[in-house]
Formats: C-alpha cells, sequence, structure tokens
C-alpha cells in the first residue's frame, strides 16, 4: 500500500489516509460515554411532612410547634444504565442548569439500577441514624430516652444528613433562646453528616442551589470545599454559608437571627 500512495498525488494521498481517521472519528463520536446529565432535583422540608407523616417524629422529649423551612436538596440524573454519545454530550455542556458529569461521580456503588437504588437506600437509613445521634450529642440528650424516626421516601444517599441533623434540633431547642432556629426563613442546604457532627462534601452543588432558590430558599448552607462549586452558577437572593460541622450550623443560624454576619464563600 505504501509505495502505491506514493505515487499519488499528495492532496490525493492525503484524502486516502483521512479516510480511515473520520472513520475512528465518526465511530467515537456515536458510542456511548460513561457520562450522565443532571438536572436540579426535588427540595423536601424536613420541619413538615411527606406522604402524611411527618418527616421528624421525636419522642421521649417535648416538641416545638416550628416556623421557617428547613429544605434538603437533590439533583435529578439520568440512570446508570443510560448511555450518552458525544453530540448529545456536547448539547448539554453549556447549558447552566444542568451538568454533565462522570457516571461514577453520580452512582459510585456501580452494579445494576436495583443494586444503586438499594446501595442509596441504605446510605439513606445509614444517614439519618448519623444525623439523629449529631443532633442528640449536640444538645446533650441520651439516645436511651429520647429517639428519633425519620421518613423521607423516594430520596436516596446521604447528602441529606446536615438538614435531618438541623431540623431535629429545631423541633428539640429551636434557636436555644425561645426562637426558631430558621428565625422563619426558608433554609436550604446540603451535607453529610457523622455522628460526631462533621459536615462533608456531596456534589451537584450547583445544581442544588438553582433548586433551592426555585423552591424559595434565601440562604444555603454547603460545606466548606463546596464554596467553590456553589458560586459557579449561583441563583440571585440566595445567600451562601459555609459550613464543616454542625455547630458551624447552628451558630450561623443563629447570627442570621440576631440580624449579624454568618460565615460566607
Amino acid at each position: 500500500m505504501l509505495p502505491r500512495l506514493t505515487r499519488l498525488p499528495r492532496p490525493a494521498a492525503l484524502a486516502v489516509c483521512a479516510v480511515p481517521v473520520l472513520g475512528l472519528f465518526a465511530a467515537a463520536a456515536f458510542a456511548p460515554l460513561p457520562f450522565v446529565v443532571a438536572v436540579p432535583g426535588l427540595t423536601a422540608d424536613v420541619l413538615g411532612s411527606d406522604q402524611g407523616k411527618p418527616v421528624i417524629t421525636v419522642s421521649g422529649a417535648p416538641v416545638r410547634d416550628t416556623k421557617g423551612q428547613l429544605r434538603m436538596t437533590t439533583i435529578r440524573a439520568t440512570g446508570p444504565s443510560s448511555t450518552m454519545t458525544l453530540p448529545e454530550l456536547v448539547g448539554h455542556w453549556f447549558k447552566t442548569d444542568q451538568a454533565v458529569m462522570p457516571r461514577e461521580a453520580v452512582y459510585s456503588s456501580g452494579g445494576s439500577d436495583e443494586e444503586i437504588e438499594k446501595h442509596n437506600l441504605e446510605e439513606m437509613v445509614r444517614s439519618q441514624s448519623a444525623a439523629a445521634d449529631a443532633a442528640l450529642g449536640f444538645l446533650r440528650k441520651d439516645p436511651k430516652d429520647v429517639k428519633v424516626d425519620l421518613n423521607l421516601a423516594d430520596v436516596g444517599g446521604p447528602s441529606a444528613g446536615l438538614l435531618f441533623s438541623l431540623g431535629i434540633i429545631d423541633k428539640l431547642d429551636g434557636d436555644g433562646s425561645g426562637g426558631d432556629l430558621t428565625g422563619g426563613r426558608n433554609i436550604a442546604g446540603t451535607g453529610t453528616i457523622t455522628a460526631d457532627g462533621k459536615v462533608g462534601a456531596v456534589g451537584g452543588v450547583a445544581l442544588k442551589t438553582q433548586a433551592a432558590r426555585r423552591d424559595g430558599a434565601s440562604v444555603f448552607l454547603v460545606p466548606r470545599d463546596e464554596c467553590g462549586d456553589a458560586q459557579s452558577e449561583l441563583p440571585e437572593g440566595l445567600q451562601l454559608v459555609p459550613v464543616t460541622s454542625l455547630t458551624d450550623a447552628v451558630n450561623a443560624l443563629r447570627a442570621l437571627n440576631r440580624g449579624e454576619p454568618a460565615p460566607s464563600c
């Protein structure tokens, strides 16, 4: 083949060589790629009800009537078994209300759709247990005496942990001075929680801020390490408050209630 090509005029030889290269590009363009497209998902007020049941139920201690909202936030992504091609991804890439993300960033556990759903529900159960432990530890209440039941259907993963803990604290103690921890505001946020009150990163924060503002929130609690992502597409009128712990979050909300500045990104 090479001797024959050398006798062709240069433009013709280049055209012949380009055919397989273009074929490779065409094949790559329509090959399935390991990416998903995510959009702002639902939000839910953990101080309210879900499917007719209170999200937070406490027994063994007096519970306050609360005002305001504490909204956990989510993203909604194409399924783990779905496929995307390069032209499809390019179409989504430049939209500010969408994000193209590696599949493993959203579905880190791998496996089938059913296995991933099971894993996410298990993560939510562990997150709820840690949230209750963190809140009761913050309030110095004995979990043997005070029981917390958390109910939020159709939501998986651990990212609501911080908001669950804050909701429990508001139900039991408010802002610690007789008022609501929310100050009557619509507060949203995201973040994992450990039993000792450490807040962790979650991913998809830029989309979650859009979901929060869409549903009326004016303040968004964000893990400090994700400030940059949260600021990248921050909706107008939404105040970011970075936190690294449950104590940070409570202190920031108390400061806002007193009319004092809270930490900012």
